[in-house]
């Protein structure tokens, strides 16, 4: 097998631009007063917001710490924090919060949902913001999956090179995703923040008499009603009957070109693109077709 079954090319620079991620149960992104934070809360669960320090003050809307005084959120925070919770009491119900933060306002759009995030952890980070600007390339996507590969021996003897690299180990008790004639096992998960880029490794077992084929640059990768396909991926093809398979694949950003800010606490699933055998024989036909006097 090839060392990568696919790599797609990535030429777009990536910038912090409007977050909209709503579906994400636990999200974590760098600070930017420019950005509204939209932020999905519901009645039945707390969403807490996190702060690298205390918070200086909070004004919102429709608002209420108590939960006697009327109001549509209730908002609870204590002086001296660095962060604060909301919960929603009343359906449909949407406002926005203001925090003071570092001498800057920070806005948070709060809506009622049945999808609610528990956890929003904000990062300063401004001075690493010139290098999120640098483009991703395939030279430095292959570097994050080498580093991801060589996690462990780094960690023990180059430790500085995996710093900041956040590391989940599902080893013992694997995510699974179970697709019918195929499983998908998470094994471990790797986030480089400054990349805004998340490595899988991932085991695909074959449950079937048949071979399983599939495109491993179109696998997709879910949280919640989310979907991402990979930026990168080294992940075999083409798996044996009742056989099996590992490799790894990594996303990068979201499908708009923005950040993901994507925690790897997250519950993820994993679904293979199957190949239609059907499909690509048409695809052949078609293409065989005779073009003579055909306008162009």
């Amino acid at each position: 097998m090839n060392r990568l079954a696919s790599l797609f090319l990535i030429a777009e620079t990536l910038h912090f631009g409007s977050i909209q991620a709503a579906e994400q149960r636990v999200q974590d992104f760098v600070l930017d007063y420019h950005t509204v934070y939209t932020v999905p809360v519901s009645g039945m669960r707390v969403t807490t917001i996190s702060f690298p320090s205390p918070i200086a003050a909070i004004d919102g809307a429709l608002t209420t710490a108590d939960g006697k005084t009327p109001g549509v959120f209730q908002i609870a925070h204590t002086k001296g924090t660095a962060y604060f919770s909301a919960r929603a009491l009343a359906k449909g119900a949407t406002t926005n919060l203001n925090v003071r933060w570092n001498n800057r306002t920070y806005v948070f759009d709060l809506h009622e949902s049945a999808e609610p995030c528990y956890s929003l952890v904000l990062r300063g980070g401004s001075e690493k913001s010139s290098a999120l600007t640098r483009p991703l390339t395939p030279n430095r996507l292959l570097g994050l999956l080498d580093k991801a590969k060589a996690f462990a021996l780094l960690q023990q003897y180059q430790p500085d090179v995996v710093r900041d690299v956040e590391y989940r180990d599902c080893r013992a008790k694997p995510l699974v995703t179970d697709c019918g004639d195929y499983e998908v096992r998470l094994t471990e998960a790797f986030r480089f923040p400054e990349q805004d880029t998340l490595v899988f490794q991932l085991s695909v077992a074959n449950k079937s008499g048949k071979p399983l084929e599939h495109q491993p640059e179109r696998l997709e990768v879910r949280v919640g009603e989310q979907v991402f396909t990979p930026s990168l991926s080294d992940l075999s093809s083409i798996i044996a009957p009742h056989g099996g398979a590992t490799g790894y694949v990594a996303i990068t950003g979201n499908p708009s070109g923005r950040r993901n800010g994507l925690s790897i606490k997250n519950d993820f699933t994993f679904v293979l693109s199957r190949r239609d055998a059907a499909m690509e024989a048409a695809t052949r036909g078609f293409d065989e077709l005779p073009t003579t006097g055909l306008s162009k």
